[in-house]
């Protein structure tokens, strides 16, 4: 107990005010970039979490799978930065559209094939097209 305390009789000046390591306040990251304190700031974050969330759109959904992923604490943690997490949100969710969309188109083309699009199947294969067009090279 007297360990605890200053010589003049006060607490201890490195005594912990919040002594739970659990609480919200502790488990909020410092920095919204996966760099740490070598990233960006919260306002220039911000600004590159908008646009990659804004070029995504403009066909290069890849940019959002990197805005989730430079942003991860953001992303991580509900309550940090309100500013950049809006974007970094909707980036996964597009990514996550987009995933599955892609996803699905393939494996129709891949297990579908001629047996679901019939006649149409083989003008719709690149395979196909580039033997029509003698881009085989080994004729």
């Amino acid at each position: 107990m007297e360990a605890s305390r200053s010589p003049a009789g006060g607490p201890s000046p490195n005594h912990d005010p919040n002594p739970n390591p659990n609480s919200i306040a502790s488990s909020l990251p410092l920095w919204p970039t996966i760099d740490g304190p070598l990233g960006l700031s919260e306002e220039d974050a911000a600004g590159y979490a908008r646009r990659f969330y804004q070029f995504g759109f403009a066909l290069l959904p890849w940019l959002w799978a990197v805005n989730c992923f430079y942003f991860w604490p953001v992303l991580a943690h509900k309550r940090s930065f309100p500013q950049i997490r809006r974007y970094v949100f909707r980036s996964a969710i597009g990514f996550s559209v987009f995933s599955a969309v892609l996803c699905a188109w393939a494996l129709t083309f891949a297990i579908g094939g001629e047996g679901l699009f019939g006649s149409v199947w083989n003008q719709l294969v690149m395979y196909n097209l580039a033997d029509k067009w003698g881009l085989t090279g080994w004729d």
